[in-house]
């Protein structure tokens, strides 16, 4: 019987949540599907869906919900849109496990917190957050990013596991704290040779017994390079339900990498082989077809690390009418931070011919580089097409399966939306 009732309250969860993530969609566009479109009847069905303030006390209850335990929340790209710095009650939250009392924007508790750091080093040793917070402070202004932004895209071609996000996925944020490298410096920790990989673990806890804690590993090069151990976001200190109060932050990668609640540092020769490093965020290395299985390894696969080249179109929002003549067309591009964005083309139905548009160019190699341009639109149904190519000549492939991946991950496909020009 309970596994009857339990069952029935996943359905009504996911017949609820489909409906709001509809309406918010509509709803933070100005869209609506029809005339028809009967909102109170929408409404009435979803009376009992806990909204994003629910969830996370202080979040926009304008934020899409996918998921409740954890809460799993998503911001409209109107909304995105708004704002240079993405702020924390905008910003999108996915958490793969729960640390007790940090479901609200409140600071974390600091006092008593420690970082410890092991491995392959000259000597162990601890920093605690007030330490840090005495040290000097760098700032980087960098896209956060989950590796499953644009999920949604991928399950177009075949089904990806996974929340369906949309583009909401992400934000541009401001975080800062002190270097890796200087904590080790003034703790007097160096590296053992051999060591290659920094593996970060975080406090918080699986949520049921058993079950395998959450870790991840980056290239220790480049969490020495970058990595800051972070204690404030956009200028305050980090809100529990985004890490605080510190988080490991390693600009131009993924989201997941940047481990909230941090306890531990380990550095070590091989990546770790925890469940979430080999058996989760990781995509093939060659191509598979859509809808095919995939077992992942460390050698057939790519763990989620530094972010693709990909942008999004802010202006006009998929759906959208517009009128035909020339319309403005704006968006964001942005990648690793290893090379510049350099060109953003955008193409429009029928034509298919690709014409560039105006990048200004961010001071932070890592943030959003936002783009505009004008194109000149016919009456009818039109496609409007954003692609960004970077320094490196990296850029986002036209078919949007191209990295299919069964968990969904690192979609870069160009950005597509269809308006209706009147």
């Amino acid at each position: 019987m309970g596994d009857r009732h339990t069952q029935q309250r996943s359905a009504d969860f996911d017949r609820r949540a489909f409906l709001r993530r509809s309406t918010a969609a509509l709803a933070a566009s100005g869209i609506w599907a029809s005339e028809s479109f009967d909102r109170q009847r929408v409404a009435a069905a979803d009376a009992d869906m806990p909204s994003a303030g629910d969830l996370i006390a202080g979040k926009d209850p304008r934020l899409i919900v996918h998921g409740t335990e954890p809460a799993e929340l998503e911001t409209p790209l109107a909304l995105l849109a708004e704002h240079r710095v993405t702020p924390t009650s905008l910003l999108f939250v996915r958490n793969n496990q729960s640390l007790a009392g940090a479901a609200n924007l409140k600071p974390a508790a600091a006092d008593g917190w420690t970082v410890e750091i092991g491995g392959l080093v000259s000597r162990p040793a601890t920093v605690a957050v007030a330490d840090l917070a005495r040290m000097a402070h760098v700032e980087h202004e960098l896209v956060l990013q989950c590796s499953g932004n644009g999920r949604a895209m991928f399950s177009a071609a075949a089904p990806a596991k996974g929340a369906p996000w949309q583009c909401g996925a992400m934000g541009n944020v401001r975080f800062a704290g002190v270097p890796l490298a200087k904590v080790l410096d003034r703790l007097g920790v160096k590296p053992n040779v051999g060591a290659r990989f920094l593996t970060a673990e975080g406090r918080d806890a699986p949520a049921k017994s058993g079950e395998p804690d959450f870790e991840h590993s980056i290239p220790l090069a480049d969490a020495l390079e970058r990595s800051i151990l972070a204690l404030s976001l956009n200028g305050e200190p980090i809100p529990a339900a985004h890490g605080g109060p510190v988080r490991l932050v390693t600009p131009g990668y993924y989201a997941t990498m940047n481990v909230k609640w941090l306890g531990r540092l380990r550095l070590e020769g091989q990546e770790t082989t925890n469940y979430h490093q080999v058996r989760r965020y990781r995509t093939p290395k060659e191509p598979i077809r859509p809808g095919s299985e995939f077992t992942y390894d460390l050698a057939n696969s790519d763990a989620n690390w530094r972010m693709r080249t990909k942008s999004i179109i802010f202006a006009p929002l998929d759906g959208q009418r517009v009128k035909s003549g020339p319309v403005g067309i704006r968006g964001v591009a942005w990648n690793d931070g290893a090379a510049p964005i350099e060109t953003v083309l955008l193409a429009t139905s029928p034509s298919g011919a690709w014409q560039p548009a105006k990048i200004e160019l961010s001071k932070s190699p890592y943030a959003w580089q936002h783009w505009t341009a004008e194109v000149t639109l016919a009456a009818g149904d039109q496609t409007i097409m954003a692609r960004a190519i970077d320094g490196l000549g990296r850029s986002q492939p036209i078919a949007a399966a191209a990295h299919w991946n069964p968990a969904g991950y690192a979609f870069n496909g160009v950005h597509t939306v269809k308006v209706l020009v009147e």
